[in-house]
């Protein structure tokens, strides 16, 4: 069997490499992306005490779930206000948080994908003129084109466009921060034979490739093979030049079997 590297930020890489372990793969954890606090919290604690005016809080990432909840204090959660997440990732997150499943809308666990897309089908018809919806996630140092003020966090701004489509509002609120690690020496020799010898490269995130790329310049990824857990980070990492890539749901019975078979 091929090594795995798993490059999600640290606390959800290590979980990645256990239940690898588990099933007889030899998995490593490099993250590709570092999450930390934000500067300034404060902005968090003005949100819990304005989140009974919006009608869904929709959280993009398990972090994004963490962090908020970080600044919660002795803030009750709004009776009125539904709790949106992107996948099942985020609704553990969300349960751990005391929040409980029939307040929580998220795509079906037998969905193709785990996407604001996926999201968007499920909740569209609560929809509706005067609906107001904060949309948690992270921000980082590198170009965005999200509309709005900055600092409004990076991501996609599709699940914002249908909102306001509608006649409904969307609104940002940056919980944490993400950026690029900083590699040594034995990182980099790592990932320089990692990118030759038939290692599979684990991708859950479109920036987690941009990285490795930028912090590899010069390597050659003809030879390098990859799973990304969504068809958009597969495209990246094809764009990347990586030679073998394949797309899995980030379900780890389903990365097991993508691993196996990718050739």
């Amino acid at each position: 069997m091929p090594r795995v590297i798993v490059t999600r930020p640290g606390p959800q890489a290590g979980k990645w490499v256990a239940g690898l372990a588990a099933a007889g793969l030899q998995a490593l954890a490099l993250p590709l992306i570092q999450i930390s606090a934000v500067a300034e919290p404060q902005a968090l604690v003005t949100a819990w005490s304005a989140l009974g005016s919006y009608d869904a809080v929709l959280f993009v990432s398990v972090n994004a779930v963490d962090y908020f909840f970080a600044a919660r204090g002795a803030s009750p959660w709004p009776a009125r206000t539904r709790l949106y997440a992107t996948g099942p990732g985020s609704v553990a997150a969300l349960l751990r948080a005391g929040a409980t499943l029939d307040r929580i809308d998220a795509p079906p666990a037998d969905a193709a994908q785990f996407d604001s897309e996926a999201l968007w089908r499920v909740v569209a018809p609560a929809v509706h003129s005067g609906f107001r919806v904060l949309i948690v996630r992270g921000s980082n140092d590198a170009p965005s084109d999200e509309e709005g003020p900055a600092p409004v966090g990076v991501g996609r701004d599709w699940f914002a466009s249908q909102v306001r489509a509608r006649g409904g509002q969307a609104d940002f609120l940056v919980a944490y921060q993400r950026c690029a690690p900083t590699f040594n020496a034995n990182a980099l020799a790592l990932v320089q034979v990692a990118a030759q010898d038939g290692s599979v490269w684990l991708f859950s995130s479109s920036e987690a490739v941009t990285n490795l790329c930028g912090a590899a310049s010069g390597q050659s990824w003809a030879r390098a093979r990859a799973i990304a857990t969504h068809p958009r980070i597969a495209q990246t990492a094809r764009d990347c030049g990586f030679g073998t890539v394949g797309a899995s749901r980030p379900q780890l019975a389903d990365l097991i079997a993508s691993i196996e078979s990718l050739p």
